[in-house]
């Protein structure tokens, strides 16, 4: 959060335990829900991602453009970060992407460019996303790696409901300068 904000108000959703036992897509999804609570609570706009190879978390992250002051510090780059950190390769072939909401343009060229197996998101993004929403970076036809797709599914009631709530307070409470995603904050 910026210096000189105010306290963001706590957010009204409660985190997920999922079962350890099945480690599903609802199982990540799950947790990459879990970061995005994380980034409320941090004054962030809500999207969450985990990254999973073989079974185990390799990373997981939230938004952080705000407190960071970087408008790369998206949930997918960071995590993709960390996760190249943790196997000691940029190739994260094999890994699946678990996000809260579909990758912008600058994720969803990263993500492909990491050489991730597959992407699962919740949440469409009819106006910014590009694995299916607005666009679809996956379908061009020269690029040397296609990630498969798993959209919408898995938790994407709870985590639309959870940026729309988030814009709605930001909006009332005068924060929001440009206006909201159609289909995401309405």
């Amino acid at each position: 959060m910026p210096p000189g904000s105010e306290t963001p108000p706590p957010c009204p959703f409660e985190k997920r335990f999922p079962s350890q036992l099945v480690r599903d897509d609802a199982f990540y999804m799950s947790l990459a829900f879990n970061q995005a609570i994380d980034a409320w609570r941090s004054d962030e706009v809500p999207i969450g991602c985990v990254i999973e190879r073989g079974g185990e978390i390799i990373a997981a992250a939230h938004n952080a453009v705000e407190s960071s002051r970087d408008p790369t510090a998206h949930a997918e780059v960071l995590a993709i970060t960390q996760a190249a950190a943790a196997l000691g390769d940029w190739r994260l072939e094999g890994a699946t992407v678990y996000v809260t909401k579909e990758p912008c343009p600058m994720c969803s060229g990263a993500l492909l460019m990491s050489r991730v197996r597959r992407v699962c998101y919740a949440v469409r993004d009819p106006k910014m996303g590009c694995l299916g929403g607005a666009t679809n970076l996956n379908d061009l036809p020269r690029i040397n790696h296609h990630v498969e797709l798993s959209p919408g599914g898995e938790l994407e009631s709870d985590c639309r409901e959870l940026l729309q709530a988030f814009f709605r307070l930001k909006r009332s409470s005068g924060q929001l300068a440009d206006p909201p995603e159609p289909g995401v904050a309405s």
